[in-house]
């Protein structure tokens, strides 16, 4: 089984900074992508930031263009979000997911991980 564990949320200001890490472990080859969605009180959870390609593509959500960076560390099979210049309206639980292939020539699986909750407040 594979499990996927962030870290790294809480509370901050607006102007604020934070990064998330997601931690992958279990029988891993290769994490082909791994991405970032959120999801707010009443809303519907949408995608923030995803790495393709095993980290060499990066796409990332109009509304954080310019102040999220996604980054990975391929070789700790960890992902990570670096948020700054944060507003109330990134307050969100914050999900890290991938597609994780645990054997080469394995069906590439899809994994979620529990989130971790944001909140940027004065």
């Amino acid at each position: 089984q594979v499990q996927l564990v962030e870290s790294g949320g809480g509370l901050v200001q607006p102007g604020g900074s934070l990064r998330l890490s997601c931690a992958a472990s279990g029988s891993i080859a290769s994490i082909p992508a791994m991405g970032w969605y959120r999801q707010a009180p009443g809303k519907a959870r949408e995608l923030v930031a995803r790495s393709t390609s095993g980290g060499t593509i990066n796409y990332y959500a109009d509304f954080v263009k310019g102040r999220f960076t996604i980054s990975r560390d391929n070789a700790k099979n960890t992902g990570y979000l670096q948020m700054s210049s944060l507003k109330p309206e990134d307050t969100a639980v914050y999900y890290c997911n991938a597609d994780v292939m645990r054997c080469y020539g394995c069906t590439l699986m899809n994994y979620w991980g529990q989130g971790t909750q944001v909140t940027v407040s004065s």
